[in-house]
């Protein structure tokens, strides 16, 4: 649903916080009265940006079933053997296309994907589905990926959408360097390094 209008009520009963939410197209903000202009304003953009991630977060959760398409790609290229225990987009996902919790065979996809072609959203998926049988980005797991047959044309295709296949970062110019996360059992696409 798109914010079509902002209503602000202040409250001296309101100390610190400031709450907002959306009925029917309209954020409803409430906030204390000794607050800034400016300082609210600043509020009202970042609640007014969660409110729309969370939006389209539920909205492509409802009109895309990605689980098919997980349970599809299963059965096709794994034999139907891996546990998916849950896939949905993520709103939160800025930097990285897929993530996958080996432990718990969680997998988060980005919602940028939702406007890329489906092969690719696919390819993203075996990808992470590939993580449920080997968690790092060595050659068995290259192996299992590219059992997807578009696998290079997808990784092609986020390439030129500008993100490096190698670290899943926007391109980094000749003295930035690609952050390295050391979270284990935790793996995302792209990081070419194994953990992540």
């Amino acid at each position: 649903m798109e914010i079509k209008d902002i209503r602000v009520q202040r409250s001296h009963k309101r100390v610190k916080t400031v709450s907002a939410r959306l009925i029917q197209g309209v954020m409803h903000v409430s906030a204390p009265n000794t607050m800034p202009q400016e300082r609210l304003h600043a509020v009202i953009q970042r609640l007014k940006k969660r409110i729309e991630k969370n939006t389209l977060r539920r909205r492509l959760n409802t009109e895309t079933d990605l689980t098919v398409a997980a349970q599809n790609l299963n059965q096709k290229y794994f034999d139907g053997k891996l546990r998916v225990v849950s896939i949905a987009y993520s709103t939160n996902q800025n930097r990285k296309y897929g993530v996958c919790k080996v432990s718990t065979g969680e997998i988060l996809i980005s919602h940028r994907l939702s406007a890329m072609p489906d092969w690719v959203r696919d390819y993203v998926i075996v990808h992470e589905l590939a993580h449920l049988i080997e968690p790092n980005h060595g050659k068995r797991f290259r192996a299992l990926v590219k059992r997807y047959p578009l696998a290079e044309r997808a990784k092609g295709f986020l390439i030129a959408k500008g993100f490096d296949e190698a670290t899943d970062t926007p391109a980094a110019g000749p003295a930035e360097e690609a952050p390295i996360s050391k979270v284990p059992a935790r793996h995302s696409l792209g990081d070419g390094r194994g953990l992540e």
